[in-house]
């Protein structure tokens, strides 16, 4: 099922025109929309609403919107960052240039809310409302993200809140739209957003120890990325909050220090973290979420047939950012 989602995904992606002219405008945002992904969104929305109904097909223009919305924040994300690369393609501010990206994300937002007022007139009251806040949210998040590079201290609490808004909300609305469009009964909804917000945020955790613990290869990126960046992640977060006397100041030295050997570094950060329990404690955390999250698929009122797609899925998913 999933397999079949993710072809009508795609196929309502290459049929998109979002514009013509200028040019300028409307081909970055068929670019970025072509550089792929796991179409994650969408493909949420698409098995909530199969939990309750069997006409995914009629709503994958809807499910869509979200995947549009979803590439709109990284393009305006990127710009933010500064990042040459996205999906192993130039970004678009610089295949093009900054102002165009920034425009071709504002028309891309506006192209969103297009896509949305196809929902049914009972409906689309509720739908405008709850996309917004997450919107706000995600936006929110993103903030906090980049304030915390200007922090001398972030705590766990500040760090899970923060990713909860950038990254999570959006996988819950995901699944939380499939079921309103599907009518489901209301307590299903929020089940599913619930779901959807505690997979997120062990998602991001989980990326957050494979950039240290993973394997270079597998995961795709450098390993040690975050570590020389001296990003605040989960991990640095639990070792400043753990470490004591010489490991605490040993740690300051190297998240301070300007000139430093970027191998060196990756290893003496990690011995400090190892030191202190840090892959355990994230693997805990990462693990509670996963697991409360797949809890709440518990309180559908669907049969375990139903659900089975929508945990396999997910379980996959664990399995291969492992």
């Amino acid at each position: 099922m999933s397999k079949t989602y993710l072809q009508w995904i795609e196929a309502e992606i290459k049929n998109q025109k979002f514009g013509s002219a200028p040019s300028t405008l409307y081909d970055p945002i068929r670019y970025i929309m072509s550089l792929g992904g796991k179409r994650l969104r969408p493909l949420l929305t698409l098995l909530a609403y199969s939990l309750y109904k069997i006409n995914a097909s009629r709503i994958v223009p809807l499910a869509t919107a979200i995947e549009a919305f979803h590439n709109f924040t990284l393009l305006h994300d990127d710009i933010m960052d500064n990042a040459p690369i996205r999906r192993g393609s130039k970004t678009v501010h610089e295949k093009w240039n900054v102002n165009t990206a920034i425009l071709a994300g504002d028309v891309m937002l506006v192209k969103v809310y297009d896509q949305l007022l196809k929902v049914e007139n009972g409906l689309l009251k509720e739908v405008l409302s709850k996309f917004n806040a997450c919107a706000a949210e995600v936006c929110e998040g993103q903030q906090w993200d980049m304030e915390f590079e200007k922090m001398k201290s972030v705590s766990e609490e500040q760090y899970i809140q923060m990713i909860r808004q950038k990254t999570a909300v959006l996988l819950g609305f995901s699944l939380e739209f499939g079921a309103i469009l599907a009518h489901a009964p209301s307590k299903d909804q929020k089940a599913l957003r619930d779901f959807g917000v505690d997979i997120g945020i062990g998602f991001q955790l989980k990326d957050d120890w494979l950039d240290v613990f993973g394997d270079g290869k597998k995961f795709g990126k450098q390993v040690g990325g975050d570590i020389i960046a001296n990003k605040k992640t989960f991990l640095l977060i639990t070792a400043l909050d753990k470490a004591h006397g010489k490991n605490k100041s040993e740690l300051n030295k190297l998240i301070t220090s300007t000139q430093f050997d970027k191998e060196e570094k990756v290893k003496a950060v990690t011995a400090i973290y190892d030191h202190l329990g840090v892959s355990d404690h994230t693997e805990q955390k990462i693990n509670f979420y996963f697991n409360r999250g797949l809890s709440r698929l518990n309180k559908l009122n669907v049969s375990e047939r139903k659900k089975e797609e929508l945990k396999k899925y997910t379980l996959n998913l664990i399995d291969r950012i492992s």
